[in-house]
């Protein structure tokens, strides 16, 4: 094949697949495999020493957050518990301050405050249902303090003790400040918070640790809708006499 001073490559190249083609031959192997990159040249003088002595780097170790600063009284705690920013995100809208006073006979947690809670904390239908049962129970409002884990209503929280570092140091101080003689826990998400499993059944006692000052823990599931209300009240009243026997 002649190729003048202006040839067509494209036309040539595609006559020469043809001839191989009609040849009968479509596809060439070879049993050696071939890198068609180049090869990279080796590092000479200083620098071939250089890289031949370089070393990774250490992985950076994970950075511990800082120590939650709390207050030490139980004013002032109801104080931070309505200001700090670290405990919400930085927002402080909507919170609903815990409410009773120091070493009562019964600690009330609630997961979060009820959804219509403006200036009392479980004043909706929530409340009232625990309101009565505590009244059947015999104790009145000296008796009870109210608080909650979270300081705002917060549907679809995430409650994981990774999630909830801030909640979880504020609860325990919370608690060691108020010093019940017992601690009623409204909702299984709880648990894992205070360093406890999330249980079965449709309650549990146990014994809340801290400090070295055990404190009897009685964990329900949350207040349920109006349409669960008889079997819930059931479950919790007789876990309530099982556990005051």
């Amino acid at each position: 094949m002649e190729i003048g001073t202006n040839p067509d490559y494209d036309q040539a190249f595609t006559a020469a697949l043809d001839w191989w083609r009609e040849a009968g031959v479509d596809s060439a192997f070879v049993d050696t495999p071939r890198s068609w990159l180049p090869e990279p040249e080796e590092p000479k003088g200083p620098a071939a020493k250089a890289q031949g002595t370089r070393q990774l780097a250490p992985a950076a170790e994970p950075v511990a957050p800082p120590p939650l600063l709390l207050p030490d009284d139980l004013e002032s705690f109801r104080t931070w518990w309505m200001t700090a920013p670290e405990l919400d995100h930085g927002g402080t809208a909507g919170r609903i301050t815990p409410r009773g006073s120091v070493n009562p006979a019964l600690m009330v947690l609630a997961t979060t405050p009820e959804g219509g809670d403006r200036d009392q904390l479980l004043s909706g239908p929530e409340g009232h249902m625990l309101d009565a049962f505590l009244h059947s129970a015999g104790l009145n409002e000296a008796d009870v303090y109210r608080a909650s884990v979270l300081p705002c209503h917060s549907p679809g929280a995430d409650w994981s003790p990774e999630a909830n570092r801030v909640p979880t140091e504020a609860l325990m101080r919370h608690i060691a400040l108020v010093r019940p003689q017992r601690l009623l826990v409204l909702g299984f998400v709880v648990l894992p918070l205070l360093g406890h499993g999330s249980p079965q059944g449709p309650a549990v006692s146990d014994l809340f640790n801290h400090e070295g000052s055990p404190i009897p823990m009685l964990a329900v599931r949350r207040i349920p809708a109006a349409a669960s209300q008889p079997r819930w009240k059931a479950a919790l009243w007789q876990a309530w006499l099982d556990w005051t026997a």
